[in-house]
């Protein structure tokens, strides 16, 4: 008798219609609505060479610094290469010091442990540190389902708060309002704000400090996300610039840190790679402002009931895809954002996932899929892209963005089956392998000529070709093919005229070398 073993199952995305993974609407169609906003791409363009001119000047200081990218590189391969044993050493290490750890499937599991672990400790209210794991599993959507208020205290994720907005940047989420903006969503959404609040940014930030140092002084839940997870000894890191990590992390009696499992670090001495690389990758800094990191639980010093809630929500199947398992490497740095001419002109709205850019338009599929559903607005972001290679180049980590974008092209379309366009290639090259009959639909597609305007380009082309033509003009066929044109006459006299030249150019080079 023999036992049918079965082969293992591919491991769950993150389930269609939970969290903020995917948008409402296919690339195209949102950035051609962002583009019309001329507002936002000022404050784009300028913020964006702001930091790239900040990052160039930090980098190009450290004589190391490529060998800096490839220790980063290397330290994250080896992670994700035994990431199942690390994640236990970790939850044994955190539990050792005095932590409870707690394992997510998904969001929606991630989101009921938050929502059970608030309700434990009799609190309405959270405050909370910028966090992208939270923003990714709607945590904030959740909890105010259930009656739990939660307070965003990093000063942008308040502006985006108080707006009903969403991120636009995974650094500088707020990077599509101007000073103008925030003021009067300041004097609409803020109690006992100053009705004569102006538009200075110390004054803004004063309005702000005044809002949360209250909720800092009363709330006694706090959640915060990590930048890392250190296997080794169980100690887990916020970096960041304001300084209201440092008071959720520190002044309330109970926090709750969700963590995405690819965010671990075999090692203690890992960090002294990567808090050189974030912070010069990131703001275009030497190092952050704040760098807070706690270890469980320290008896009369921060919080006492202290857990980890551990979020897969897709990254075991990002593990799983051989090439796109390298999209987990990424420290979440936004440099990519900041070099990339697409996502400067379009900004993050259009992404429609809590990852926008060139890291979001491969993450985003890696975690959530891009055909699970008809129309699957993620099958679009692998086409949002020049493939300049900018991304690749600002990547701390070296990851292979353009690589990766391409490699899911290949998939959407191995996945999209039977369609016009695939048709209508297949019978270009059914035609292109007969000479008589390509000679043939070259004269025939001379006629296009026709539709082509005083420009010489043509703005629309029927179906299933529109798809082309609705980003970008049509040049009209010229008045005679490349091999026609060679078999003039006019083709063979210009071919005899540059060979002329070629022997002279080379006669004359034999001469200079005698």
């Amino acid at each position: 008798m023999s036992t049918f073993l079965g082969m293992p199952a591919t491991p769950p995305r993150s389930p269609y219609g939970t969290g903020n993974l995917r948008g409402d609407r296919k690339f195209p169609k949102a950035a051609h609505d962002e583009l019309r906003n001329e507002q936002l791409r000022r404050n784009l363009g300028k913020a964006t060479r702001t930091i790239r001119t900040k990052r160039l000047g930090v980098t190009g200081e450290l004589p190391d610094w490529e060998q800096l990218r490839d220790a980063g590189s290397a330290i994250k391969t080896d992670t994700m290469n035994r990431l199942p044993e690390l994640l236990e050493q970790l939850e044994q290490k955190v539990t050792e010091h005095g932590g409870t750890v707690h394992w997510a499937r998904d969001g929606a599991e991630a989101n009921e442990i938050v929502a059970r672990l608030v309700r434990a400790t009799g609190s309405s209210d959270v405050i909370k540190v910028k966090s992208m794991a939270t923003q990714e599993i709607g945590l904030n959507e959740h909890l105010e389902s259930i009656g739990i208020t939660p307070y965003e205290t990093d000063l942008a994720e308040l502006i985006v708060q108080l707006a009903d907005d969403k991120p636009s940047h995974i650094l500088v989420p707020a990077i599509h309002r101007n000073r103008d903006e925030i003021r009067q969503i300041f004097l609409d959404e803020i109690p006992g704000v100053d009705p004569d609040l102006d538009n200075v940014p110390a004054h803004l930030a004063a309005a702000a400090r005044a809002y949360l140092r209250e909720k800092f002084m009363t709330t006694k839940v706090a959640v915060s996300g990590a930048n890392f997870g250190i296997a080794e000894t169980g100690t887990l890191s916020v970096v960041e610039s304001e300084g209201n990590g440092r008071m959720c992390l520190t002044l309330p009696d109970t926090l709750i840190t969700v963590m995405g499992i690819e965010k671990v670090l075999p090692r203690y001495q890992d960090l002294e790679v990567f808090l050189q690389l974030l912070p010069r990758s990131s703001t275009g800094e030497r190092m952050n402002p704040y760098t807070s990191m706690w270890t469980g639980v320290t008896p009369g010093d921060g919080p006492q009931d202290f857990h980890l809630v551990l979020l897969d929500n897709g990254r075991t199947a990002a593990l799983a895809d051989t090439i796109g398992r390298e999209a987990l490497n990424c420290i979440r740095c936004s440099a990519c954002l900041n070099v990339c001419p697409v996502y400067e002109r379009t900004g993050g709205h259009a992404y429609g996932s809590t990852y926008p850019g060139p890291i979001g338009a491969v993450l985003t599929p890696q975690l959530a899929g891009m055909d699970a559903a008809e129309d699957d607005p993620n099958s679009s972001l692998p086409y949002a892209s020049s493939l300049c290679g900018a991304c690749f180049d600002a990547c701390p980590v070296k990851i292979d963005i353009p690589s990766m974008l391409v490699e899911l092209r290949h998939q959407h379309t191995e996945q999209s089956g039977t369609t016009a366009e695939k048709l209508a290639m297949k019978a270009a090259a059914g035609v292109m392998k007969r000479p008589k009959l390509f000679a043939a639909a070259q004269k025939a597609a001379a006629l296009g000529r026709i539709a082509g305007g005083r420009d010489g380009t043509i703005s629309h082309l029927p179906a299933p070709l529109s798809g082309w033509s609705d980003s970008r003009d049509t040049p009209a066929p010229p008045k005679q093919t490349f091999r026609s044109w060679l078999a003039s006459a006019e083709g063979a006299a210009t071919m005899s005229a540059a060979a002329e030249e070629g022997a002279r150019h080379t006669a004359d080079d034999h001469e200079e070398d005698r």
